[in-house]
């Protein structure tokens, strides 16, 4: 039997909303999230505590406005919602699995990645949906299974390209989308575009493509 297709929707930075059988899922409606990108979700996911994954304000405006929607995060965020909404807050971590909006969810993965060693590292987890597309928050988690679509953070602190091109090596799917770039300028992307494409180093059999945010596109 044939999967359903899902709908990828590029948003502001590290959030992305999928959309499949009438059932929405987004995962990190951040600090650099556009206004209303997460509204309507039927599930939510969080990677980690960080403002551009994390606000407050996103999460509440959804649950607030339909009771029916869950959230499921690590505990550094679910403790801060749970209390206003009982048994629609989950806490969960490396090697759980459950169902959100009908997408299967698997969770990979436990700290950020290190940003400075005076910097304390935060949890982090990434999220597997239905056995194909990887978020992997702030962190180049391996999953360690087949990924056919992987949502690559482009651009971070804790980052710089080589790391990049060697993670897209490793994990080898089928098709690399950008994420967590909203503190590029416009003049970074060319260049982004040139160096995960023909002429740079090369990520594998991989297939770059980049959505501007608000633009979707079948996985």
């Amino acid at each position: 039997m044939t999967e359903p297709a899902t709908l990828l929707t590029k948003q502001g930075h590290a959030c992305v909303r999928l959309y499949k059988e009438g059932r929405t899922l987004v995962i990190d409606p951040g600090g650099f999230t556009e206004p209303g990108a997460a509204h309507g979700a039927d599930a939510l996911l969080v990677t980690h505590e960080h403002p551009d994954h994390f606000d407050e304000g996103h999460l509440r405006a959804v649950l607030d406005t339909n009771p029916a929607a869950e959230l499921w995060t690590l505990r550094a965020v679910a403790d801060q919602l749970a209390p206003a909404y009982p048994g629609r807050v989950h806490t969960v971590g490396h090697g759980d699995r459950f169902e959100a909006a009908g997408f299967d969810v698997q969770v990979h993965g436990e700290l950020h990645a290190v940003i400075h060693p005076d910097i304390p590292r935060v949890t982090n987890v990434g999220y597997l949906i239905d056995d194909s597309l990887f978020h992997p928050g702030d962190n180049l988690t391996v999953p360690g299974v087949p990924v056919e679509t992987l949502l690559v953070p482009l651009q971070a602190p804790w980052s710089k390209f080589s790391e990049i091109v060697d993670y897209i090596r490793e994990v080898a799917p089928r098709t690399v989308h950008d994420v967590h770039d909203g503190l590029l300028s416009d003049n970074a992307f060319p260049i982004y575009g040139r160096m995960l494409g023909p002429t740079g180093p090369g990520i594998g059999d991989a297939e770059r493509r980049r959505l501007l945010p608000g633009e979707s596109t079948t996985v």
